[in-house]
């Protein structure tokens, strides 16, 4: 079973929707080399580890959620999928993503440009951007579940809630962040790694 067949079987999009995000993978493997948008060591791996994830994320988006807000977006994960999965599942969403690396930026606004995709990419560091007051926040591979509460203070609504995937050592970073922050928390598990999980925090606060 190849990558695609893999991401296909684990998620509900059309042919339409995965024609975009094929066109965003032939781009990325074209300027991967260049600007090492992703470890090269994944590239072969790209539909089953990087897109699914990102799509994964996107199918806990709330029903009443208008914006998402995607911090150190990279090489688009998950942002740019959470925007092209947007524009057919939800067009009303609005996606913005933080990125400051300006090569990185540029290579996210021609995908976006190839693939007629809507989302606002702001090429600047994460604490610069003026607050987003996002109903979603999200961040992949990024910083420490700390740091990224951080951004939260800053870039999500009173009522939004982040969804951050992460790894094996999860609970370690948990902890760290109860020592400083307060938050209601559900993990869930991710279905591209058995000891991954997404957490999904809402009613953030400083303890």
């Amino acid at each position: 079973m190849t990558g695609i067949d893999v991401f296909k079987a684990n998620s509900d999009v059309s042919r339409e929707t995965l024609d975009l995000l094929s066109v965003y993978a032939d781009l990325l493997k074209k300027w991967n080399p260049a600007i090492n948008l992703v470890a090269p060591s994944t590239i072969d791996e790209l539909w089953e580890r990087h897109m699914l994830d990102s799509a994964q994320i996107f199918n806990l988006v709330p029903g009443n959620a208008t914006s998402w807000c995607d911090v150190g977006t990279g090489g688009g994960f998950p942002g740019v999928v959470v925007a092209i999965l947007a524009k057919e599942q939800k067009p009303d969403l609005r996606v913005t993503c933080i990125e400051s690396d300006v090569r990185k930026a540029t290579f996210l606004r021609t995908v976006l440009r190839e693939t007629g995709v809507k989302a606002d990419i702001l090429s600047a560091r994460i604490e610069d951007v003026p607050a987003q007051s996002a109903d979603i926040l999200s961040a992949r591979a990024l910083a420490s579940l700390t740091k990224l509460l951080e951004f939260s203070e800053r870039h999500l609504s009173p009522d939004g809630i982040c969804l951050f995937p992460k790894g094996a050592r999860h609970q370690e970073e948990i902890d760290e962040a109860l020592e400083t922050w307060r938050f209601d928390l559900e993990k869930l598990p991710s279905v591209t790694h058995s000891d991954a999980v997404i957490l999904k925090l809402g009613a953030i606060k400083r303890a």
